[in-house]
């Protein structure tokens, strides 16, 4: 019996739906966690009297930290197990982040916010494993959606309280403390079936899903070089592709919304106005999540990922054309549904294509090339602005991106849709 069918016989759909919820909640915290900079990054520019160079390696030391946390996420997932790693990286989420509201100094918040950069890495392709392991294949891509969609849940929530609190930035971080209340329903998840029955066999398998199994299981094989196998001929091409799709996402997500009230704000809307322009745009991603969780199943991956690459393109151009302040912000609300949208199918896509013994690292792998995005995105908007550039220009490379990027899935890209993984 392939474990993906021991998943549909023995893990049943109420286990599996409050399982979507608990990891729905760390990811929400993950999300607040990064979009936070979106808001409090004006302010602390202004407070500290720091240059558009600083502000952006202020939002650039949150992904340097990410880089190590997925870099080490795959590491950790497949050599420790899930459960572990998914609390390890849900503890450094909340913790520094929490911490960073008591930085006094500017060096101190750069630090604080690396180490909770390293939580948001590393928790994400956790906890995206973890779910994708727990879940039946023929639900999996939207359940995964699903999971990708409580960002925006999570960007929302952090939006409207930060509008409230401003300017008083420290209060952005000083709520993560809400999130130890969360800690102990962790505690208590079980071991990924997956991961169970590859460490501890048949019994492992058993004590995870609290049931006797009286068929018997195939084991996954095993690579002694997951980061090496990722690359092997037979996977070269999704590992190439998907990494591609993972770089351009997170470059234009991380481009627009890191600066989102500031590019507002050069085109004549008020400081007030641009932060409640940016919080609507947070709120479209989530008709953006849900709409790709419906159509993933309905259309397939593939076809999916590449209309929301390609629609994210042409609304990228939009937003750089249009003038007033209605049009900028429609088209602004365009372009967030469609990038989400792409978020979302990556992060259900992904997992799929690899089998048990190197999910995590997959995992991992891929957001890497996000993190080293996120990295990059923040200074592009900042060169943009300092040499005066206007928006078209600026949103014209991205839309150029954003358009190959979706090209590239449809004409490479292997539909995963109903496929078993082992």
């Amino acid at each position: 019996m392939r474990l993906d069918e021991v998943v549909k016989k023995y893990v049943d759909r109420g286990k599996q739906r409050k399982l979507l919820l608990l990891t729905s909640i760390a990811w929400m915290f993950d999300a607040a966690g990064v979009m936070l900079t979106s808001f409090v990054l004006v302010h602390i520019v202004r407070d500290w009297n720091l240059s558009y160079v600083q502000g952006a390696a202020f939002a650039s030391s949150t992904f340097l930290g990410m880089l190590f946390g997925a870099l080490s996420a795959g590491l950790m997932a497949d050599l420790f197990g899930r459960k572990v790693s998914n609390i390890v990286y849900y503890l450094f989420t909340v913790t520094f982040t929490f911490l960073s509201g008591f930085a006094p100094s500017f060096p101190a918040l750069l630090a604080f916010r690396a180490l909770s950069g390293f939580g948001y890495g590393g928790l994400m392709p956790s906890f995206n494993a973890y779910l994708s392991e727990f879940t039946s294949v023929e639900f999996r891509g939207r359940y995964l959606v699903l999971l990708e969609a409580s960002w925006a849940v999570g960007s929302i929530l952090i939006g409207l309280f930060a509008v409230f609190v401003l300017p008083n930035w420290r209060w952005c971080f000083w709520v993560f403390s809400l999130g130890y209340a969360f800690l102990p329903l962790f505690l208590r998840l079980p071991e990924s079936p997956k991961y169970a029955l590859l460490k501890g066999g048949k019994e492992g398998l058993e004590k995870a899903l609290g049931f006797k199994i009286g068929e018997e299981v195939e084991v996954p094989k095993k690579e002694k070089v997951p980061l090496i196998a990722l690359l092997k001929r037979e996977y070269a091409k999704k590992t190439l592709l998907v990494w591609f799709s993972w770089f351009v996402v997170s470059f234009v997500y991380y481009a627009l919304f890191t600066w989102a009230p500031k590019i507002f704000s050069n085109v004549g809307i008020g400081v007030v106005r641009a932060s409640w322009f940016t919080f609507y745009m947070m709120v479209a991603q989530l008709p953006g999540y849900l709409s790709a969780a419906y159509l993933i199943e309905r259309w397939g991956r593939r076809p999916s990922l590449g209309f929301y690459f390609v629609g994210t393109g042409l609304s990228a151009l939009v937003w750089g054309s249009v003038r007033g302040d209605v049009s900028l912000l429609l088209a602004a609300l365009l372009l967030s549904f469609f990038c989400l949208g792409v978020w979302g199918l990556v992060y259900a896509y992904t997992p799929e294509l690899y089998p048990t013994p190197f999910r995590g690292t997959g995992n991992g792998a891929a957001g890497v090339w996000a993190r080293i995005a996120g990295m990059v995105a923040p200074f592009y908007l900042g060169y943009m602005m300092d040499k005066g550039k206007g928006l078209f220009e600026t949103l014209f490379w991205i839309a150029v991106l954003s358009m190959v990027a979706g090209v590239m899935v449809w004409l490479f890209g292997e539909e995963t849709k109903g496929k078993y993984v082992d």
